[in-house]
């Protein structure tokens, strides 16, 4: 399906609404008490949240990359937490519609998409994060099931979600260990919406990042039917995986940059009614050479964040410039909340004000998605590959 610029722009008003009627008037009341949002949840089902991207012919809104990403920054720019919701989720259904069998996306991607299913990725164990090949979690073959055990960290969804993008190894023997790695999408409760037996979730408090769960997930002889393998196929998972990073990292880099606008503009309201020696600090060169490098470092991240997108929709192999824009954009993000905080000199530090919040959640996104060092290396070597002699 392809939006015309118009209908584009109807989205975005809506989520400009969305974002001023629903999520600022929640944002700190929901962070502080680390408190799951699900009134927000429900509306988010209502505008198609949950199938942004997923396709039309499952349900979904078949929204461009470059849409969604600019969705994502909106919300961001006032509250982040939220955008992780979809984020896994999105992650989890790109896999299954990109690699999964057709009876696959039939039973998934519907459900996904109105939101009665609310997914995740669950990748990250705590032996693996950047080094994937390094899980531990172990899928064995039973006749038409596969018995699963071992833990997954970090997993945003696992408590207020149902199923799971399930990253194991068929084959711990294999060389390289790659293609010992399968991918299985699971669900993890009944219609009830009780753990499957098998499946244990314990809750991760943070510093930041609140209201949105974030959980250990164990499995112990927990048993999957064949049809579950994603593509139908073993020793396919870890491409799956890197695959579908492409779009979270586009994701996470459109989240930095909300952050960066955000803390940008509560930075600037803030100077100008702030006084200091007989005038507002905005007047002040100090502060004026703050504001103008934020402002600068905004704009950059949104551009690189836009080209990322619009290689993900034209099908480019894109992990360069999605990695790209995920380390400068979260590290705008970093950027932009620190310089706000000092603009708001101690009353920064008061939970009366928002830019606290900003400060917290901005540095998960440097290690979300894969760390900004992991990024860093990714570019250097497509670099290499692509220029090479």
């Amino acid at each position: 399906m392809s939006w015309s610029a118009e209908e584009e722009g109807a989205i975005l008003d809506t989520i400009d609404r969305f974002v001023t009627n629903e999520v600022a008037p929640i944002a700190r009341e929901k962070d502080l008490a680390d408190e799951y949002p699900h009134e927000l949840v429900e509306t988010m089902k209502e505008l198609g949240l949950f199938g942004a991207t997923i396709g039309e012919t499952y349900g979904g809104l078949s929204l461009s990359a470059a849409t969604y990403a600019r969705i994502v920054q909106k919300i961001s720019a006032v509250w982040m937490a939220p955008g992780g919701i979809f984020n896994s989720h999105l992650i989890m259904a790109a896999a299954i519609e990109r690699f999964g069998t057709e009876e696959q996306k039939q039973e998934f991607l519907p459900l996904m998409a109105e939101g009665t299913l609310r997914g995740g990725i669950a990748l990250t164990e705590p032996n693996a994060g950047s080094d994937l090949q390094a899980i531990r979690c172990v899928a064995r073959r039973d006749g038409d099931e596969y018995v699963v055990n071992g833990s997954k960290m970090w997993i945003t969804n696992a408590l207020n979600g149902n199923c799971l993008a399930l990253l194991v190894k068929t084959d711990p023997d294999a060389e390289p260990r790659h293609r010992g790695m399968s991918m299985f999408a699971i669900r993890t409760k009944d219609d009830a919406g009780n753990l499957l037996p098998g499946i244990s979730i314990n809750k991760i408090k943070k510093t930041c990042y609140r209201a949105i769960d974030t959980a250990e997930v164990v499995f112990e002889d927990f048993r999957v039917p064949i049809d579950n393998l994603v593509g139908g196929e073993e020793g396919r998972g870890f491409h799956i995986a890197v695959g579908g990073l492409e779009l979270g990292r586009i994701n996470v880099a459109a989240r930095g940059a909300g952050i960066a606008q955000g803390a940008l503009k509560l930075a600037v309201r803030y100077a100008q009614e702030r006084e200091t020696f007989g005038k507002p600090i905005i007047q002040h060169q100090a502060i004026q050479l703050k504001l103008g490098e934020m402002a600068a470092k905004v704009e950059a991240a949104k551009l690189l964040v836009e080209q990322a997108a619009r290689m993900y929709d034209t099908g480019q192999r894109c992990d360069m410039e999605a990695g790209m824009a995920k380390y400068f954009a979260s590290e705008a993000g970093v950027f932009c909340a620190q310089e706000a905080m000092r603009i708001f000199g101690g009353y920064g530090f008061s939970t009366e004000y928002e830019i606290e919040r900003f400060y917290r959640d901005a540095m998960l996104m440097c290690v979300g998605e894969g760390t900004n060092e992991m990024q860093r290396i990714i570019i250097a070597k497509q670099l290499a590959a692509r220029e090479a002699i």
